[in-house]
C-alpha cells in the first residue's frame, strides 16, 4: 500500500510572512493525521524561511504516524536529524538558496559522501531514503550507499504528464523496476497533484510512499483541508 506522507512547510510560509503562529504548525500536524495522512514531511533549510529548526520537536513529539525530514546533510542538519530521531531521513541535495529542489543525487560522483551520510543515520535507527532523478544508473548505484529506500524526483513526469502520460511516465517505471532488483524501497514526489496522481500511482505497483505539500495545500484552500487529503488517499488506494 501507498502511503501519504503531508509535506507542512507551506504552512509554516505562511506563518512566517506574518509573524506570529497563525497558522499553528501543531494543530496542523496533528489535524493532518486526524484527517487521514499517514505521514508528516518537513524540509526544514539552513536559511529557517518555512520550517524553523524550532518547529522540529514539537512536530516530532505530535508525529503519530511517521515524520519525514528532508533536507541536504549539512552539519546542522544531521544534528537537527539525529537529536529527533525521525521515522525517515530523506537526502536531498539542494543548495542553500534554492527556492525548491531541482535535482537528485549523482549517487556516482557523491557514493563515499552518501555511504558515510547513511551510515550515521542507519546507527541511529533512521531508515535512509535518497532523492534521485528518475535515472537507472542512479538508483543502481544509490544500492552501494546504503540506502534503505530512494526517493524518485517527478517534478519532469508532472511537466510532461499532460502533453503525454505514457512518454512521461517510462523513466519512472524503467527507475521502478531498477529498485525493486536492487532490493530498495521507493519514495517519490515533487509536483505530484490530483490530476497526475492517480495515474502515476497505477503504473507504479512498488510505491511505497508519496510526500505531496504545495499542490495539496493549495488544493485545500478551494476544497478544505480534510477533503483534499481524502481526495489524496483517494488517488492512491483507488
Amino acid at each position: 500500500m501507498t502511503k501519504l506522507s503531508v509535506n507542512i512547510n507551506k504552512f509554516a510560509t505562511l506563518r512566517n510572512a506574518r509573524g506570529g503562529n497563525l497558522p499553528d504548525l501543531a494543530k496542523v500536524t496533528r489535524d493532518c493525521q486526524i484527517f487521514g495522512a499517514e505521514g508528516i514531511t518537513i524540509h526544514p533549510r539552513p536559511d529557517q524561511r518555512h520550517i524553523r529548526y524550532s518547529d522540529v520537536p514539537v512536530i516530532k513529539s505530535l508525529t503519530t504516524t511517521e515524520l519525514n525530514i528532508e533536507g541536504n546533510p549539512y552539519p546542522q542538519f544531521i544534528e537537527l536529524v539525529l537529536a529527533n530521531r525521525p521515522a525517515q531521513v530523506t537526502l536531498v541535495p539542494d543548495a542553500e538558496d534554492a527556492l525548491t529542489s531541482n535535482s537528485g543525487w549523482d549517487t556516482i560522483k557523491h557514493k563515499s559522501y552518501l555511504q558515510e551520510i547513511c551510515e550515521r543515520f542507519k546507527e541511529a535507527g533512521i531508515r535512509t531514503s535518497i532523492f534521485v532523478d528518475p535515472v537507472e544508473e542512479m538508483v543502481l548505484n544509490a544500492k552501494d550507499t546504503g540506502c534503505d529506500r530512494v526517493e524518485l524526483y517527478t517534478e519532469a513526469y508532472a511537466r510532461d504528464y499532460d502533453k503525454d502520460r505514457e512518454k512521461a511516465i517510462l523513466p519512472y517505471v524503467r527507475a521502478a523496476e531498477c529498485a525493486k532488483e536492487a532490493g530498495l524501497g521507493l519514495n517519490a514526489g515533487h509536483d505530484l497533484n490530483l490530476n497526475n496522481l492517480k495515474y502515476f500511482k497505477s503504473r507504479i505497483d512498488n510505491l511505497l510512499e508519496v510526500s505531496i505539500g504545495h499542490a495539496l495545500i493549495c488544493d485545500a484552500i478551494y476544497l478544505g483541508l480534510e477533503n483534499t487529503i481524502q481526495a489524496y488517499l483517494r488517488a492512491i488506494k483507488d
